[in-house]
């Protein structure tokens, strides 16, 4: 594997406790959706079941709050509401082989450094902290990904509303750096807005100036896309030539818009059901190696909640999937880990600067 990606240290079953585990138990749903009681609900992480014998099998794609269900010897990670009657759940909720049932935390964990001391200062990402290393690692991450990964972008309107973030946006599709946007339709609004009247809620996206009657802006093109009846039609019928969403039409790059109570219109490509906008985005956190998360958190929490830290590639070997999150304060980033989403990097940085950095160190 790469040098980048940290290698992956599986457990060791046949020391300890692991050794003399109990084979794992199951019961059956007693109806569709519904679990049965003393189920084991899922975490992030790496989470193995032992099927006796010394034979203990890897959940493909775990993450946070499903359900382990077994099929044809094989584990599968379902959420509640869509187990149907009589599929075969794993139940116990110890993580440490008590019940058949391992939780593994430390797989991608680097050796131990050699006389490190118990105690030293800024052991946590804040404001103050140097993010040249995180960058670095980023720019490397993304490489590696254009051309072996899957790279899905997590983005509030913030980005659409500078020119020049949205330039860098719709470079790094263009370049090969996005494989899926997932989106509200404020997002997809605004850059639009931004593609036709040059502003992002009334404001001129370069010189920030207030056009008159500029509060009607975003308005008009919900408008202009309903009247049209799809995105891909106003870009086509406006002869609009720029921006994030253009750049995804134009190469054919998936976006899922997911619907919010507080949504203007919306844009007819927005999922209004929250659980039809849950699955759409849960196609593309199961491919996800990388994600960057830009200043929405209700967007970064929700898709942190479906993202593994791990995937099981081709050749079976277990690679760590990158979350980065992208933000001005600490309150998102905490957030997220509270969560249970404790591999996302935290940068803390305006989407602007973030984005100029991005595309300054990674176009041709």
């Amino acid at each position: 594997m790469n040098s980048l990606i940290p290698s992956y240290t599986p457990p060791d079953f046949t020391s300890g406790q692991l050794h003399q585990a109990p084979v794992v138990k199951t019961l059956p749903a007693p109806g569709d959706g519904v679990v049965p009681d003393n189920y084991h609900g899922t975490s992030n992480y790496p989470e193995y079941v032992h099927r006796g014998g010394g034979n203990w099998l890897l959940a493909g794609e775990s993450r946070m709050d499903s359900t382990l269900v077994l099929k044809n010897e094989t584990i599968e990670v379902v959420e509640a509401r869509r187990v149907k009657k009589g599929d075969q759940v794993v139940v116990g909720r110890t993580e440490n082989g008590e019940e058949g049932i391992y939780v593994h935390t430390t797989g991608f964990d680097p050796p131990a450094a050699a006389g490190a001391d118990k105690f030293s200062f800024r052991t946590r990402g804040t404001r103050e902290t140097p993010f040249s290393r995180s960058y670095d690692e980023l720019y490397q991450v993304l490489r590696h990904d254009r051309d072996h990964g899957y790279i899905s972008w997590v983005l509030g309107p913030a980005v659409a509303f500078d020119k020049d973030s949205r330039d860098a946006m719709q470079g790094l599709i263009e370049n090969g750096y996005c494989n899926a946007l997932l989106a509200g339709n404020a997002l997809a609004t605004h850059d639009l807005e931004a593609a036709f009247f040059r502003t992002g809620l009334g404001q001129d996206i370069y010189t920030q100036n207030l056009r008159p009657l500029g509060h009607y802006n975003h308005l008009d093109i919900i408008n202009e896309v309903r009247k049209r009846g799809s995105i891909a039609r106003t870009i086509e019928e406006m002869q609009l030539k720029d921006g994030i969403i253009y750049a995804c039409e134009k190469q054919q790059i998936p976006y899922v818009l997911a619907g919010s109570i507080r949504d203007d219109g919306p844009l007819p490509e927005v999922i209004a059901n929250v659980y039809q906008a849950q699955d759409a985005m849960r196609v593309h956190a199961r491919k996800s190696t990388t994600v960057i998360a830009l200043a929405t958190q209700l967007h970064s929490i929700a898709f942190g909640n479906m993202v593994p830290s791990y995937r099981i590639l081709d050749d079976g070997s277990v690679r760590p999937v990158f979350f980065y999150i992208v933000d001005m304060t600490e309150f998102s980033a905490d957030k997220l880990a509270n969560r249970g989403s404790s591999q996302a990097v935290a940068i803390l940085t305006n989407v602007q600067d973030f984005m100029m950095n991005l595309w300054n160190n990674l176009k041709k």
